[in-house]
This record gives structure tokens, C-alpha cells and sequence, in this order.
């Protein structure tokens, strides 16, 4: 399944979306990465930044699950949408 980096910068804009939409979410997401949320408003158009929000929904499973659920989307897209984007981990 190959995703554009503009799919894939949709897609991580959504799970910005789908976090900030129940605070215990996005409070665990602020404590875990650190980001505060100013920094989030300041950095929703960095394409690396957005990579980061994947690789945070792609190392919790349950909350992959949940986000595709409720996103309706392949819980397989983000992890595809990860290779559109800087950062991702080598191939290899």
C-alpha cells in the first residue's frame, strides 16, 4: 500500500485529531513525547514531527486498533503512511 507524503501528512494530521478529542489521550501523548501543546499548533505543517505522531500511534497497538476503528481506516495505513514521511527507520 503506497502513500503519498501528503497521505501520509492527512493521515498524522487525523491522529492529531482523533488524540486531542479525549484528554487522557493526548495527556498521555503530551507526557510521553514531551511536546507541549503550543508546540503541536507550531509544528502540525512539519512533515518530521508528523512521522513522530505515527511512529507514537504505531508503538501502541490498542490505540492503533482504536484509531482505525474509529477513523475507518486499515489499521495497516499508518504504518504506510510512516514510509511517506522523514525519520522513518531504515530499510533493511
Amino acid at each position: 500500500m503506497k502513500v503519498s507524503e501528503q497521505e501520509a501528512v492527512e493521515l498524522a494530521r487525523q491522529v492529531l485529531v482523533f488524540l486531542a478529542r479525549d484528554p487522557d489521550r493526548i495527556g498521555r501523548f503530551l507526557a510521553v513525547t514531551g511536546v507541549g501543546p503550543g508546540e503541536i499548533r507550531e509544528r502540525v505543517e512539519d512533515a518530521g514531527f508528523l512521522g513522530g505522531v505515527l511512529d507514537y500511534l504505531l508503538s501502541d497497538e490498542p490505540l492503533l486498533l482504536e484509531f482505525s476503528e474509529q477513523m475507518e481506516v486499515p489499521p495497516e495505513r499508518p504504518a504506510a503512511a510512516r514510509w511517506g514521511l522523514p525519520g522513518a527507520p531504515a530499510d533493511d
